[in-house]
């Protein structure tokens, strides 16, 4: 038996399972984000700040989070179908699943996974960027294309866009098309709350925020949401939040480690999300 498939047997329904999937190969501008994993547990568990969250859930002693560690890509393998299959895997075993990415191409067949466990699955999806486009640069399955892919199979019942500051007409088309709620970042208010009914997948690309707050995205896009801004969204979830993957933290341009810190105080609180609303 493999190491993975001994730490798989070790979960138990209602764990929340953190797993990296360093994968940046559908990256449309610049690669990184594969670094992202190790470098998110690097500062979250690099002892300058403690495993707990805001409202107390400490994941360090809590036994319903487990670290499975990263994905790993066999030469050969088609990575977005051992993508989907593990997932597929995981949620066999009734756990929730954070992701760490990677680029937001890996979001398409972590959705194809949930999608046979939950028909009725809302997103809400952080990012500048609606990733919407039906191609990108002859590729389906860039990473500015999954939510094409995961609206067009029906892989989701609603899709809600927060922080998006960069939409062209063929995005705009696309997101009319699909049915998507988009909230651009120049209508964005501070205090705002989503009504969901039904289980909610969280999907947070590191670029919605400012780059103020995030320099260590490839793709910098002024005038985003800040730390606390995007720590509202995800603390004022009022529904059962089954999943989630945070994507886009570029290592390669954040030498501080500004953007990791960020991302993993996100997880943190993404986890402490998930445990407290099922």
């Amino acid at each position: 038996m493999d190491p993975f498939s001994e730490v798989l047997n070790q979960l138990r329904p209602g764990m929340v399972s953190l797993i990296g999937v360093p994968w940046d190969e559908n990256s449309s501008f610049m690669r990184g984000p594969a670094r992202a994993p190790a470098r998110i547990r690097e500062v979250l568990y690099g002892g300058s700040s403690n495993l707990c969250s805001e409202n107390g859930i400490d994941l360090g002693a809590d036994p319903r989070f487990r670290d499975l560690g990263d994905l790993e890509f066999p030469s050969g393998v088609d990575a977005l179908a051992h993508i989907e299959e593990t997932m597929e895997n995981l949620l066999d075993r009734e756990v929730s699943i954070l992701s760490l990415g990677g680029d937001h191409a890996i979001t398409y067949p972590i959705m194809k996974a949930y999608n046979k466990k939950f028909d009725k699955l809302n997103i809400i999806h952080l990012d500048a960027h609606p990733d919407l486009y039906d191609e990108y640069e002859s590729n389906r399955l860039s990473n500015a294309c999954p939510f094409a892919r995961i609206m067009e199979e029906n892989l989701a019942a609603r899709l809600v866009q927060v922080g998006i500051r960069t939409v062209n007409p063929h995005q705009r088309a696309q997101a009319d098309r699909f049915g998507v709620e988009m909230i651009e970042m120049r209508r964005f208010q501070p205090e705002a709350s989503f009504d969901f009914r039904g289980p909610i997948y969280v999907s947070l690309d590191m670029d919605v925020l400012d780059p103020a707050f995030a320099p260590g995205v490839s793709h910098h896009e002024p005038g985003g949401l800040s730390t606390r801004e995007v720590l509202h969204i995800i603390q004022n979830i009022h529904a059962p939040v089954v999943g989630a993957d945070i994507v886009e933290c570029n290592p390669t341009r954040d030498p501080l480690g500004i953007t990791a810190m960020a991302a993993a105080k996100f997880l943190k609180e993404i986890v402490a999300t998930i445990i407290q609303s099922n």
